[in-house]
């Protein structure tokens, strides 16, 4: 147990996971919608202790587990994840401070976590490396650009690494990254017609899915320092 945080709370967990066949990353489709010059919108993280409570499911091809948990999150960049397991065995915990990932403990919260850029878009703030070009279309209310060496192209053209955002209104709601034109991974944030946030995160080669309905959201007076540091 860690401080400040108890395991009363659950909540549904509304996505269903499934492994599609065959290990290849599915093709990049084109970029829809009119092109913009649009400003991407800001995603900075309230300074203001939040705690974010959860239920979450993973599964890859030999292992699949479930529980509950909790982020404790602070701005501009500070994020405590902590995991436990549904059978009552001790869970894990990760700390994500600026492009820092600390994972102690064991090797399932290191299995199942996105790469730093995803797990910032989980929790609404972008952090993607910085880019050299940028194509924006706008689709109704959904704003989606791509970040890379596009060379005049969007990502579904672009050879080596780009990301592909896609904001509706001023929320950040899709992250994915691309290389050489397929979609190797990606995180998604879609609220739920029952209150809960609904995140997924999915690596496409590997198989690994990772699901969380976030079913509580409390502001706190302040976090213990003692949370931020490796035990």
């Amino acid at each position: 147990m860690t401080p400040g945080v108890g395991r009363r709370w659950g909540g549904p967990l509304a996505l269903v996971l499934a492994i599609t066949g065959g290990g290849c990353a599915p093709a990049a489709r084109p970029l829809v919608g009119a092109p913009t010059r649009a400003v991407l919108p800001p995603t900075v993280i309230s300074t203001v202790p939040t705690v974010l409570r959860f239920t979450w499911q993973y599964k890859d091809e030999t292992f699949e587990a479930n529980g509950d948990g909790a982020v404790r999150r602070q701005g501009p960049d500070r994020a405590r994840l902590d995991f436990f397991l549904s059978n009552g065995m001790a869970g894990g915990y990760a700390i994500l401070v600026g492009d820092t990932l600390t994972v102690p403990g064991i090797d399932l919260v290191k299995r199942m976590l996105p790469p730093v850029p995803l797990l910032w878009a989980s929790l609404g703030r972008l952090a993607v490396p910085p880019a050299r070009d940028t194509v924006a279309r706008m689709d109704g209310d959904t704003l989606r650009a791509d970040l890379g060496q596009l060379r005049g192209r969007d990502a579904s053209g672009a050879d080596g690494r780009a990301w592909r955002l896609a904001f509706t209104g001023t929320a950040l709601t899709r992250v994915e990254r691309i290389e050489d034109g397929k979609v190797i991974e990606w995180m998604s944030r879609v609220p739920g017609a029952d209150g809960t946030l609904r995140l997924q995160y999915v690596h496409e080669r590997g198989k690994r899915r990772l699901a969380i309905a976030v079913s509580d959201t409390t502001i706190v007076e302040a976090f213990n320092d003692a949370i931020w540091r490796r035990r």
